[in-house]
């Protein structure tokens, strides 16, 4: 069952009841380019003892394309942080796994964007930073076999113009020597018509 879905303040932090099986899902109004980070957990019901394994999330970040941002499977808390690509609203879904009887989670969630994101870059997890430097390696070698494409095509072009510049030049002397040949042959063919009509005495 979907939840409500909330608009959240820049830089707010909040505190909600999810009953397992049911999701809920809070959405934020990101421009593009600004920064956004993220971080949740389940509070402990029972301070001092460890968690209940009842009380475990399935989070996603989506854009306002679908993209994901970020994925978290049987978690009890975790961290996000990302440079928005799109414009518009951002969702954050929370699902609670079902268990019977149902299990009332308690969940604190803190969501920042643009200016009071910039000092929570710490929250990044080392996991998230090397995905970051992979999709940044990966956007370097795109955009360094595009520049190595364009100076390629760039001397095919020049290949082109060089090869269209030499037939040029060849098709002009070609020309220029079939006229002289046609010239040749036309002379040819008067004096020979000459000569006979001569011969003939109709001269």
């Amino acid at each position: 069952m979907l939840g409500l879905m909330l608009e959240t303040d820049i830089g707010e932090s909040m505190r909600f009841e999810l009953d397992s099986g049911n999701t809920k899902c809070i959405s934020e109004d990101i421009k593009p380019n600004a920064m956004t980070v993220g971080k949740y957990n389940i509070v402990n019901p029972n301070e001092g003892y460890s968690l209940p394994d009842t009380h475990k999330l399935t989070v996603r970040v989506t854009s306002p394309y679908g993209n994901n941002y970020h994925l978290g499977d049987h978690v009890d808390s975790g961290t996000f942080a990302f440079t928005a690509a799109e414009g518009g609203d951002y969702t954050t879904c929370f699902w609670a796994i079902e268990h019977k009887p149902p299990v009332r989670i308690t969940i604190e969630f803190d969501w920042k964007t643009g200016v009071a994101a910039k000092g929570w870059s710490k929250v990044a997890k080392k996991g998230q930073v090397e995905t970051m430097e992979l999709e940044l390696k990966k956007l370097y070698d795109t955009v360094t076999s595009i520049h190595e494409e364009m100076f390629y095509l760039r001397e095919r072009e020049e290949e082109m113009q060089q090869l269209n510049s030499e037939t040029n030049s060849k098709m002009a002397t070609l020309s220029f020597f079939s006229l002289v040949v046609c010239m040749c042959v036309a002379g040819l063919q008067i004096w020979h018509l000459k000569t006979f009509f001569e011969r003939k005495k109709l001269l």
